[in-house]
């Protein structure tokens, strides 16, 4: 259980690269005039997200693997379940953010993604503290 324990650790920490990076790359991409420089940042933000996928994919399953050996325990692991769904949402809406642009719509500023770039931040340090401390 330690092995399984271990690869969700690393497939999370992978997922959380590309929810930390990919709208870094939307801040760019709404500060951004020149067209050339648009679709480069563009194709990057396409190939990150497309590769985010499976990590979230194998993050999650290597979490239910973990649920089912270890069982729901605690209110904080129904804690951490919700949060996880939050980073769910959060990943659908940042391709759905993505899909925008590539049609060309400028969806909101630098600023609201500078911002926007800031939850999934919150959501790790909760989700880690949850998952150490146990508070309930």
């Amino acid at each position: 259980m330690l092995l399984v324990k271990a690869l969700h650790i690393v497939f999370v920490t992978s997922w959380f690269a590309g929810l930390f990076y990919l709208p870094r790359i939307f801040v760019n991409i709404a500060m951004e005039t020149e067209p050339a420089v648009l679709a480069v940042l563009l194709r990057m933000a396409r190939k990150l997200y497309r590769f985010m996928l499976p990590l979230a994919v194998l993050a999650l399953a290597f979490g239910v693997w973990l649920w089912l050996g270890y069982g729901i325990t605690g209110g904080w692991l129904h804690a951490k379940l919700v949060l996880v769904l939050l980073l769910i949402a959060y990943h659908h809406v940042c391709g759905r953010l993505l899909a925008a642009m590539e049609r060309g719509e400028r969806v909101q500023s630098h600023v609201w993604f500078r911002w926007f770039n800031e939850a999934p931040v919150l959501l790790l340090l909760v989700v880690v503290l949850l998952v150490v401390l146990k508070p309930f």
